[in-house]
């Protein structure tokens, strides 16, 4: 599996709210120029929620084509219904995604052994790379390391995504997983720290703005370069937090409308940054040299 800076992929959109395909062609070509490992498609970040099925299709599609094999992409199939799930994992491969990354299944609360039979169905269902994604702050739902440590024995399923920002269950994991089963961060604050314990990489926000940093950050942690990764990513701690202001992605997506990179555009019930947010996001961006000036 791919190791390194995966960006979580904004789904940039018109003004309008239709989908603005020509800026998400460029996006993808600027990730594999500036160093990103990975592109996750239509996850979290790539307003998978907002999205009918039949776009959320057509931009794994894109991806997969604008990506062209120079680094692998990860679609987001991830539902709380398990034959949705299947479903969309099924169409993943079928569009040439090289994985898929699937959220816990969110509102309806599953208990752990649901979770074990949710996501071997899946994996028994469809012959595609899996990575499970732990974010229970969304989904009320936690999938908790015993539980993941049944499904990193189930063939198909490869790694995980986890969420929480918990190094101490990050810890854990790294010690109880088996060998080849790969953890990746899903906390932008606290992704540094878990690579250097032993994840294989980050599934990030921030990685959409920054990607060549968000890349250097990771090169040095899995060398084992502490003082060099710490040091890097402290550059980054503003904008890891600037980025979480309000709902993610609202402010990425705001902050690459500043950089000149796409529109603003996001579907309701997101909605653009606030006014109140948008100097202190301004600032962090042309702290980082990202913006010509900022306004006071």
């Amino acid at each position: 599996m791919v190791s390194g800076s995966v960006v979580a992929l904004v789904t940039p959109m018109h003004p309008s709210g239709s989908i603005d395909w020509d800026s998400l062609d460029r996006l993808v070509d600027w990730h594999v120029t500036e160093g990103t490992c990975g592109i996750v498609s239509v996850g979290t970040t790539g307003e998978s929620s907002t999205v009918s099925v039949d776009e959320h299709c057509e931009v794994v599609r894109r991806t997969v084509a604008a990506a062209a094999g120079r680094i692998p992409v990860i679609a987001g199939t991830g539902a709380n219904s398990t034959r949705e799930a299947i479903e969309l994992t099924g169409a993943a491969k079928r569009l040439g995604a090289d994985a898929a990354l699937l959220v816990t299944p969110y509102y309806n609360k599953p208990t752990q052994e649901g979770l074990y039979l949710h996501y071997r169905a899946i994996a028994e269902a469809v012959d595609l790379p899996q990575i499970l994604y732990n974010v229970p702050s969304r989904t009320a739902c936690d999938l908790l390391p015993d539980t993941i440590c049944r499904l990193a024995g189930v063939p198909g399923i490869v790694g995980l995504k986890e969420a929480t920002g918990n190094l101490d269950r990050a810890r854990e994991l790294i010690a109880r997983v088996p060998r080849g089963f790969a953890l990746y961060s899903g906390d932008d604050a606290t992704a540094a720290e878990f690579m250097l314990a032993g994840g294989q990489g980050t599934i990030s926000v921030t990685a959409n703005i920054v990607p060549a940093r968000l890349a250097a950050v990771c090169r040095a942690a899995l060398a084992g370069q502490g003082a060099l990764a710490r040091s890097l990513d402290a550059e980054l701690a503003e904008l890891h937090r600037v980025l979480f202001l309000e709902s993610n992605p609202i402010p990425a997506k705001w902050a690459l409308a500043e950089m000149g990179l796409m529109e603003v555009g996001i579907r309701l019930p997101l909605t653009p940054l606030s006014a109140t947010h948008q100097p202190r996001l301004r600032r962090a961006l042309a702290d980082l040299g990202l913006l010509a000036a900022c306004e006071a």
